[in-house]
């Protein structure tokens, strides 16, 4: 009876076997960063909280969304930077390259704002050990929210969209992408799932609104419906910003348990990821043998195409 489900079939094309990691076990860390409109304060501050983070023992650190940038359409253009070109011309990626090499350890380096040609994007990178850029993911769904009286915010005034999925085998295991309103499409991350990743990353800055309602609920449902961890870094909340972040940076386990979280101030968490959940909860729970490709596919484009 099983057989006719066609499980195989849900995802096309079909779902890679998870990768052997480098590691079982490793330390994260989370630095929730206070931003102000001092560009090179923020490198300096950033800087300073990535070795904090190394010292504690960490692996893998992960930076908020637009650290090194006000986040409002009129701040973006002014501190974009050319990463393509580097150096100079983007000190916040320079100081990223140098620290990953420098210290042993992969960063996920949250997002600043890319300029390329005369299009602008919301982008993270990510370094390896050895100061390499490893990826680069331009976010792909813009934030465009208006809600009378609470907020109103459109990214797509300024910002480009990304157009490619961000996979990205590290010294840490296979980690997905995504940024901030990524994190609301599941399709994405069950993309990234079916690619084999162990980790997805969200750099975000849910604010006041839909963070209390949906900051919390949309990292635990990634995490549980692909039964993978997942981890997000916020700024800290500035009350005086035109923008506020609702902050609470948090790592999820494989169960779509709460492993480790912060409230709203400026801060560094620790916390451990132990790849071996993944495979037991997988084991707990078979969804990717109870899925119905009779009835339902995912379609990985990309791949498919590729």
């Amino acid at each position: 009876m099983a057989s006719t489900y066609k499980p195989e079939q849900a995802r096309v094309p079909p779902a890679v076997q998870l990768p052997v990691p480098p590691v079982t076990k490793f330390k994260i860390a989370l630095c929730q960063l206070s931003v102000t409109d001092d560009k090179e304060r923020n490198i300096v501050h950033a800087r300073r909280a990535i070795e904090e983070a190394a010292e504690k023992g960490a692996q893998l650190v992960l930076l908020p969304e637009i650290w090194n940038s006000p986040y409002s359409n009129d701040c973006l253009p002014v501190y974009a930077e050319d990463i393509d070109a580097g150096g100079d011309a983007s000190p916040s990626t320079a100081m990223l390259s140098e620290a990953a090499r420098s210290l042993q350890i992969t960063i996920v380096g949250g997002s600043i704002p890319e300029r390329s040609g005369d299009r602008l994007y919301n982008t993270c990178c990510v370094f390896g050990k050895d100061g390499k850029l490893k990826a680069k993911h331009r976010k792909i769904h813009l934030f465009d929210i208006d809600i009378p009286g609470k907020i109103t915010f459109v990214e797509s005034k300024t910002l480009t969209a990304g157009d490619n999925h961000t996979i990205v085998d590290t010294d840490v295991g296979r980690i997905g992408i995504g940024i901030c309103h990524d994190i609301e499409f599941q399709e994405l991350a069950m993309v990234y799932a079916a690619r084999g990743a162990h980790l997805l990353c969200y750099p975000g800055a849910f604010n006041m609104t839909t963070g209390p309602l949906h900051w919390e609920l949309l990292q635990r449902s990634r995490a549980a419906d692909n039964q993978l961890y997942v981890a997000t870094c916020s700024p800290a909340r500035d009350a005086g910003a035109g923008y506020i972040a609702w902050g609470h940076s948090t790592l999820v386990g494989p169960f779509g348990e709460v492993l480790a979280t912060t409230e709203h101030e400026e801060t560094i968490i620790i916390a451990e990821i132990d790849y071996s959940q993944i495979e037991l909860r997988r084991t707990n729970l078979p969804l990717q043998n109870q899925r119905r490709g009779d009835l339902y596919q995912l379609v990985d484009l990309q791949r498919l195409n590729s």
